[in-house]
């Protein structure tokens, strides 16, 4: 089975309460060198960048001009973040089906709105009308993808559901009908163990093992999603800081992508991108300071060689 690697390449990232924006500017070169030693001789590396929707705004990206990044066998692993207040979804739609006419060429994955099954702020779960600019999103990216000869991956993403009587997937069950199914290609998974629930180091592995076969059991079950749709882990990362080590960084990144590689086959998982590639301020005491295999001055943590061998070792 294939099963293909990629990072968040960007400085800046959301919080649980806003935008923390990075202390020093993405360098682009810097950034394209890493990516370089990361890939290695494996074909592919994703860069996953997001772009976000409102009528009332220019739609913009993070990182800025992700395609700068791409060459080599590198493509984009692009998230529409749909974030009209109104929920209006035609200019949504247009939106979408423009962005694949005019990125198609350099796209491998395009994942319609950024956790939607989240009610924060900074994400898409808090925006009206959010399940069905997912649905008919997914529909007309595919439609368009294949009206343009377009071999692009669509799908959605969402986070780990702690609290069994969260009604959105059996709503999303009870809304998506039989073209949602066949345009949807991948669910993407964004999940962080021991992270925002800390965890003793022993209970890492068995934790992320029962969130993933939950998601893909039970989860996706009650959306009427197939075993055959694959799974990709779009976002998963482990903050360095106090009481944090570096060390425990490449420790954690290594145990959850071995975890994920071990699942692949009885899961259907296909994928896994890392986030993120640097650090927001490596002075930061905050959690989401220092997410990044590299410091904020673009020196490595021993966690971007642990990703880099990891990368040559399990890619296809």
């Amino acid at each position: 089975m294939t099963f293909t690697f990629g990072i968040y390449p960007g400085g800046l990232l959301g919080t649980d309460t806003g935008i923390r924006h990075p202390v020093s500017p993405d360098d682009p070169a810097l950034i394209t060198a890493a990516l370089r030693r990361l890939q290695g001789d494996t074909p592919t590396l994703l860069v996953r960048a997001y772009r976000h929707y409102a009528a009332s705004s220019r739609p913009t990206s993070t990182p800025a001009d992700p395609e700068r990044l791409l060459g080599d066998g590198r493509k984009l692993d692009l998230v529409l973040q749909f974030r009209e207040p109104s929920g209006e979804l035609g200019g949504w739609l247009d939106f979408i089906r423009d962005t694949v006419r005019t990125e198609g060429p350099r796209l491998a994955m395009l994942q319609i709105c950024e956790e939607p099954n989240l009610n924060l702020p900074i994400v898409d779960g808090s925006i009206p009308n959010v399940q069905q600019a997912l649905i008919q999103g997914v529909i007309a990216a595919k439609e368009e993808a294949l009206a343009c000869g377009y071999d692009i991956a669509v799908g959605f993403n969402a986070v780990p559901g702690f609290d069994p009587a969260d009604p959105f997937w059996g709503e999303l069950g009870a809304a998506a009908d039989d073209r949602f199914h066949r345009a949807l290609d991948y669910v993407g998974l964004d999940f962080f163990p021991d992270v925002f629930r800390p965890l003793p180091p022993e209970q890492l592995v068995p934790a992320a093992t029962a969130v993933l076969t939950e998601f893909r059991t039970t989860h996706l079950a009650r959306a009427g999603i197939a075993p055959s749709v694959p799974i990709h882990v779009c976002e998963h990362g482990w903050p360095t800081g106090p009481e944090r080590s570096e060390e425990r960084q490449a420790e954690v990144v290594e145990e959850v992508i071995r975890t994920i590689a071990g699942l692949r086959d009885e899961l259907h998982l296909t994928g896994y991108s890392l986030f993120a590639l640097r650090d927001a301020d490596s002075a930061g005491t905050g959690l989401f300071d220092r997410f990044g295999l590299l410091r904020d001055d673009y020196t490595p943590k021993p966690a971007f060689d642990t990703y880099r061998r990891l990368i040559q070792e399990l890619g296809s």
